[in-house]
């Protein structure tokens, strides 16, 4: 599919609709930690082939496609092509680590437990549909979603909008009248280009990531006070 992005004014304290037909989450990085989940999954792949791990070698991997970061893992280990190799190693043990603990980031599960019921709710992730399935069993947010639509569901996931087009279908909502969350410059691209509007609660500091409403955390005032006041309409 060929997409163009949406131009809009961008802000950082646009008000937020209250009068929607749903609200997409991005996942990994925004409603839980998965980060540290790959980490020690990672760290374990290290060890087995007699590396220590750390913040160099993390910078070797984190915000690359898990292709590109499983070449770098391979140029590292002295094993130059064997990215897909250790690409097939290392999945296992993060869906591994995903199903025995990942947490919540902080003010998801408030912000869940206020739109539940109020509005239809729905995820968009990059992440495969074992590693969320995994992920949303542990840490028990399962519960909240109508959807979700995951990597392995459409031939373009983020950048591209997709997985967002996909969840709007269907949520069977029109993509003007749905709120977006998302944490991350590739997310942001994707829920910007779908249509959405868009909040972006950045999991980096200072990092810079286009929002229609920007905020530090999901426990936000501003979100807390939206979540409250939302009707869901069709």
């Amino acid at each position: 599919m060929t997409w163009r992005p949406v131009h809009r004014r961008y802000s950082r304290g646009m008000p937020i609709p209250t009068v929607v037909e749903a609200v997409v989450f991005d996942c990994d990085g925004l409603l839980l930690d998965t980060e540290t989940c790959w980490s020690r999954a990672e760290a374990a792949l290290f060890a087995e082939y007699g590396h220590e791990f750390g913040p160099p070698e993390k910078d070797l991997l984190i915000g690359r496609t898990l292709g590109a970061a499983c070449a770098n893992m391979a140029e590292y280990f002295g094993l130059p092509g064997q990215g897909p190799a250790l690409q097939r190693e290392l999945m296992p043990l993060v869906e591994a680590e995903l199903g025995a603990d990942v947490q919540p980031m902080p003010g998801a599960v408030a912000l869940l437990e206020l739109l539940a019921g109020r509005v239809p709710l729905g995820i968009a992730t990059n992440s495969t549909r074992s590693q969320l399935t995994a992920a949303l069993q542990a840490s028990g947010l399962g519960a909240y979603f109508d959807i979700s639509v995951t990597a392995d569901d459409v031939t373009n996931p983020k950048p591209d909008p997709d997985l967002y087009l996909r969840a709007f279908e269907l949520l069977s909502a029109s993509a003007n009248r749905v709120v977006a969350l998302e944490d991350s410059v590739t997310g942001a691209t994707a829920a910007r280009a779908s249509g959405a509007f868009l909040i972006t609660v950045p999991s980096q500091v200072g990092k810079c990531v286009e929002a229609d409403h920007l905020v530090p955390r999901l426990d936000d005032p501003s979100l807390t006070r939206w979540a409250s006041a939302v009707v869901g309409v069709r």
